[in-house]
Order: structure tokens, then sequence, then C-alpha cells
């Protein structure tokens, strides 16, 4: 299982940061931003090969599932 911040997110936002600077704002003006997006991923495979089994109920929740 893994629960961590969506990478697409994060690269949009230093997008955003990116053409902030580019257009004439200084770095020390801009807020520190947290992520607010994440993703839980969970690999199925591995779980099975350890001899867990994974409710319905986690499985639904899950953004990912890897077989």
């Amino acid at each position: 299982m893994s629960y961590a911040t969506d990478l697409v997110d994060v690269y949009r936002q230093a997008g955003i940061y990116a053409g902030k600077i580019l257009g004439g704002v200084r770095p020390s003006d801009l807020p520190v931003v947290q992520s607010t997006k994440f993703e839980f991923v969970l690999n199925l495979k591995t779980a099975k090969a350890l001899g867990l089994n994974i409710s319905a109920g986690v499985l639904s929740i899950a953004d990912e599932v890897i077989e």
C-alpha cells in the first residue's frame, strides 16, 4: 500500500509557480503550498504473496489497484 501526494497535482502546482516567477513575481512573495490531493495505491500481487486478505471496502477506496 502507498498513500502519497498525487504527482500530477505537484507538477501542475510547480508549473503555476514557474509561470508566476517568469511573469515577474518574486519567489519570496509566493506562499508555501502544501499538497491537498493524495493518492492511495494498492498492490494486490504483493499482498497475496504475503498472505494478506484485502477487504472489498479497502479495494473500493483505492485510487489504483495493481494486480
